[in-house]
């Protein structure tokens, strides 16, 4: 089932996020990581549209959005391969047919998903914080 995040869902949404991003980026630092867990908290969904996906009591997923762009989306990892990211992704390119997101390049987790949804690379550039490279992606849906 999917969903719109509620300020309940908070502490579920960012233990997912750390268990998915300690997985997919085992590159960034731990003191890095500490401070965007707190940033998921007080910065990043107060300030997104997002939605969460589960298949039972708990919460397994959600993808924040900012206007076209894919500002999060994660799985917690017992749940990888159940299509549920895929889900999210469908549920929010019904309302937006164009989709932009910025991937680390050392994310093969995340590129691959990417990757396998119709993304393409459009160009790179460096994160500042962690001088790690990003890849900026696109998605056009394609017309039935």
């Amino acid at each position: 089932m999917i969903r719109a995040y509620k300020t309940t869902d908070t502490d579920s949404i960012v233990n997912v996020w750390f268990q998915a991003s300690s997985l997919a980026h085992p590159f960034l630092e731990s003191d890095f990581m500490e401070n965007e867990k707190k940033n998921v908290r007080n910065i990043y969904l107060p300030n997104t549209v997002t939605w969460v996906i589960s298949t039972g009591e708990e919460l397994d997923g959600f993808i924040s959005m900012i206007g076209n762009e894919v500002g999060a989306i994660f799985v917690h990892p017992d749940k990888h391969g159940l299509g549920l990211g895929k889900q999210l992704m469908d549920h929010v390119s019904n309302s937006h047919p164009e989709l932009e997101v910025e991937v680390f390049k050392e994310n093969s987790i995340g590129r691959a998903f990417y990757d396998r949804y119709g993304f393409e690379a459009i160009s790179e550039s460096v994160h500042e914080p962690t001088n790690q490279k990003l890849i900026r992606m696109k998605y056009k849906k394609q017309q039935p």
